[in-house]
């Protein structure tokens, strides 16, 4: 019954796109069954991902009763994307990049497994948290050259932007459906004596999550990889960083996205001070905040989706960029709950339509037989440095007000998106110029 409706609904589709084009613009990227594979198993690993922050935030928070507690176990998921991201790049230009995601969404799931079975018998301590998120963030980490990589593999040119806007909806728009799937719990974390408590049943959504990921994940039929010769992982990954810092307008690219996520995306670690100390909401505020930074996301990657002006995406990017900045002051010096969830509906805007659009300016720019060490670059660098301030933001959260840190280094952004604007290869970008960012490919 599984595999009919599976053949069925992927024939639907191919026969929709042919008949109706525009109507299933946002959409047209579901066509080819291995990225309707890919999406689904991003989908539902995401909002794992997501559910698990909350949900691991909050615990390590009552345990520890320091935000210092849960910016390090913050650092622990994040630091992974500095060290694992540059050998699987390189992996994922040398090795089928479907076998790849396979055994990551497996080692999650194992990961997820054994996180709930210590809750479950109260076995769980603050460092096991670390080290249980340094091997979930590994596996995560792991993901995104791989599947970066992957996408221009399975849908073409054309379906690029939607492809990954689609994508990318399951690392952002995520946020709302992981925290959502765990809200209910939330008030019986920590207060329950049952054998089975609202923590319990979150960590076992968590694995189910996990569990279909990986299922999805098999079904993926293409054997792409890229064309990276048998040299040793070091000279590999040394061609990644020298391709990456001889390509300026790559390079370019890359120092702004690493700014964008590291000013105004490294906040989740002060989320469980601000649910208790600014807006007395206790974990179900931790909870909405990171819905309503997914209800952001997901406005954003369905409206790109169907987006095809080439000038609009370029404006958009601009725009998306000056949001970023401007949605963290909000959010920063807010005490008031609905203020606060109004901020973050914008910061999840601004963070999603910026990083889409980047991510796909990127690989237009990546050639095939260099992109998975190029993402693995991307990600490494993007990835340090919201670990670093996720860290900085949770340490200093238990002297000063943290709101202080996340407007000031909005501030900081949007300034640097302002006094930049007019940077050659940034105002080819602003303006729309597809050919001329194409080229860059061949410099």
């Amino acid at each position: 019954m599984i595999i009919k409706f599976r053949i069925d609904f992927f024939h639907l589709i191919k026969l929709n796109n042919k008949t109706d084009n525009k109507n299933l613009s946002y959409f047209s990227s579901l066509a080819y069954p291995d990225f309707l594979r890919m999406w689904l198993a991003g989908l539902f690993a995401g909002s794992s991902h997501w559910a698990l922050i909350v949900v691991r935030g909050w615990v390590v928070y009552q345990i520890s009763d320091s935000s210092m507690y849960v910016g390090l176990v913050t650092f622990a998921a994040m630091i992974p994307m500095v060290l694992v991201n540059p050998f699987i790049g390189y992996l994922a230009d040398k090795f089928q990049r479907r076998r790849i995601l396979q055994l990551m969404f497996f080692i999650n799931f194992v990961h997820n497994l054994g996180l709930a079975i210590l809750y479950f018998f109260d076995l769980i301590l603050a460092w096991h948290l670390v080290i249980l998120a340094f091997i979930q963030g590994s596996a995560r980490a792991a993901q995104m050259p791989s599947g970066q990589a992957l996408v221009p593999n399975i849908v073409p040119k054309e379906n690029l932007l939607n492809a990954v806007a689609l994508n990318m909806s399951t690392v952002h728009a995520t946020r709302l459906l992981g925290p959502l799937a765990v809200a209910p719990f939330l008030s019986y974390i920590g207060s329950s004596e049952n054998s089975i408590n609202g923590t319990d049943l979150a960590f076992s959504i968590c694995t189910g999550f996990y569990a279909l990921s990986f299922i999805f994940s098999l079904m993926i039929k293409n054997k792409s990889t890229g064309k990276v010769s048998t040299e040793s992982f070091f000279v590999g990954f040394a061609e990644g960083i020298k391709y990456v810092h001889s390509n300026k307008p790559i390079l370019i690219i890359i120092g702004l996205t690493t700014l964008h996520c590291m000013l105004t995306m490294s906040f989740e670690s002060v989320l469980p001070y601000f649910s208790v100390n600014k807006l007395d909401g206790e974990g179900l505020a931790v909870s909405f905040l990171m819905m309503c930074v997914g209800i952001g996301a997901l406005i954003a990657s369905i409206f790109l989706a169907g987006t095809t002006n080439e000038r609009l995406k370029g404006k958009l990017f601009y725009y998306y960029a000056i949001l970023s900045g401007i949605a963290p002051i909000a959010l920063g010096l807010s005490t008031n709950l609905y203020i606060s969830l109004f901020a973050t509906v914008f910061m999840g805007m601004g963070q999603a339509g910026y990083m889409i659009i980047s991510h796909t300016i990127i690989q237009m720019m990546s050639p095939d037989y260099v992109r998975g060490r190029i993402a693995g670059v991307y990600a490494m660098y993007i990835g340090g440095s919201m670990a670093l301030f996720n860290f900085l933001n949770g340490l200093s959260a238990d002297f000063i007000d943290p709101g202080y840190s996340l407007a000031i280094q909005g501030i900081i952004f949007t300034l640097i998106v302002i006094i930049y604007r007019n940077q050659n290869v940034l105002s080819s970008i602003y303006s729309g110029n597809t050919k001329e960012i194409t080229s860059y490919s061949k410099i």
